[in-house]
C-alpha cells in the first residue's frame, strides 16, 4: 500500500499556498485575515484568504497568540488592530479589527529577499514567492529547515518541508517514533504518520496488542479503524488470530460481527476470512443466499455463491 497515494488530496489542498504563479510579486500577496479562538490555551485559529485571477486561496491554522505581533485579545470592546508575523521568510503586516477575541481585516506578505539563497545553501531549492509565502505562514524558519536536514530523510524537497510545517512535524517526533521501532526514513512516511495522527502512544498501543504492523500497515490500520476493541469483537466471533492484513480488509470492506453472525446462522460455519472479504465485495449478502435457496438451490457454498454472482446468477 503507497501510503503517498493515501495523502495525495491532503497535500494537495494544504500546499495551495505553494502554488502562487511564480511571475507573483510582493504586492500580490494581499488579502484579508479573521482571528477567531482555538480549543488550545495561548493559540488562536488564523484564517488567511487571497483572491487574484484565476487563484482563490484559503488557509486555517492554529497559531501561537504570542505570534502575531502585537495581536490584542485581551481587550473585550470593538478595537482597531495591527499586528504581525515576522519570520525568516518575510512578514505578514495586518490590520482590522478585534471584538471578543474575534476579528478580521487586511493583510500583506513582504519576502525577506535573503531567505531563499539561505535555504538554498541548506539544500532546499526550487522556492519560487508562492512557496516562500507558504513558509512565512507555516513557521518555517532556516533553523528548522537545518534540523530536518540533519535528519538526513529521504525525499526531503522543499515540498515536503512545507509538508512537515503544515503538519507539525519535529525533530523531537522523529527520535519518538525511531525510539518506538519506527525507521522514519522517509519524508513521505512521517508525513503520512502526522495525518493519520499516529503518535507514539498509538505505536506502544498496538505492539500491547500483540502485533507488528509495517509502517504502511500502521498507516492503513489507522485510516480504516482498526482498533483494540473491534478486535474484540471480532475475537468473539471466533476471528481471534486474523493476520492485519486481514484486519484491514475487514474494515474496508466492511466484514462486521453483525454480517459473520448472519452468514454464520444460515449454515455456513466459521468462514475463511478470504471468503468473507469476498462475499462482501462481491454482494453476496444474507438476501442474496436466502433468494437462491427460495429457488430450490442447494449445496451452496461460499465459492458458488460468489461465482454466481460474479456471473449475474440472481
Amino acid at each position: 500500500m503507497k501510503t503517498c497515494k493515501a495523502i495525495a488530496a491532503t497535500l494537495f489542498l494544504c500546499l495551495a499556498f505553494a502554488q502562487v504563479p511564480a511571475a507573483a510579486v510582493a504586492e500580490d500577496f494581499r488579502g484579508s485575515w479573521t482571528v477567531s479562538p482555538s480549543a488550545q490555551p495561548g493559540h488562536v485559529q488564523l484564517g488567511l484568504h487571497i483572491r487574484r485571477p484565476g487563484t482563490n486561496m484559503m488557509s486555517q491554522s492554529d497559531w501561537q497568540t504570542s505570534k502575531l505581533q502585537g495581536l490584542d485579545l485581551a481587550t473585550a470592546a470593538k478595537h482597531d488592530v495591527q499586528w504581525a508575523i515576522v519570520g525568516d521568510a518575510g512578514r505578514v503586516d495586518a490590520k482590522g479589527y478585534i471584538e471578543k477575541g474575534e476579528g478580521a481585516g487586511t493583510f500583506q506578505f513582504t519576502p525577506d529577499a535573503k531567505f531563499v539563497g539561505a535555504m538554498r545553501a541548506i539544500g532546499f531549492d526550487g522556492i519560487d514567492d508562492g512557496k516562500q509565502f507558504a513558509m512565512a505562514l507555516h513557521d518555517i524558519s532556516l533553523d528548522y529547515a537545518r534540523q530536518m536536514k540533519a535528519e538526513k530523510l529521504e525525499g526531503l524537497s522543499t515540498d515536503q518541508l512545507i509538508a512537515f510545517g503544515i503538519f507539525k512535524v519535529t525533530g523531537a517526533y522523529i527520535r519518538e517514533l525511531r525510539a518506538e521501532g519506527i525507521s522514519a526514513t522517509k519524508a513521505d512516511q512521517i508525513i503520512a504518520f502526522r495525518v493519520h495522527d499516529i503518535s507514539p502512544a498509538y505505536i506502544r498501543g498496538v505492539k500491547a496488542w500483540g502485533l507488528k504492523p509495517s509502517e504502511d500497515q500502521l498507516v492503513a490500520m489507522k485510516i480504516h479503524g482498526v482498533t483494540p476493541e473491534w478486535a474484540q469483537q471480532m475475537a468473539g466471533n471466533g476471528y481471534a488470530d486474523l493476520s492485519i492484513d486481514s484486519m484491514i480488509a475487514f474494515r474496508i470492506h466492511e466484514v462486521t460481527p453483525e454480517f459473520i453472525e448472519k452468514v454464520q446462522g444460515m449454515g455456513f460455519k466459521h468462514p475463511e476470512p478470504d471468503d468473507l472479504v469476498a462475499m462482501r465485495i462481491h454482494e453476496v449478502t444474507p438476501e442474496y443466499i436466502e433468494q437462491l435457496k427460495a429457488r430450490g438451490l442447494k449445496d451452496l457454498t461460499i465459492d458458488k455463491l460468489v461465482s454466481l454472482k460474479i456471473h449475474g446468477i440472481d
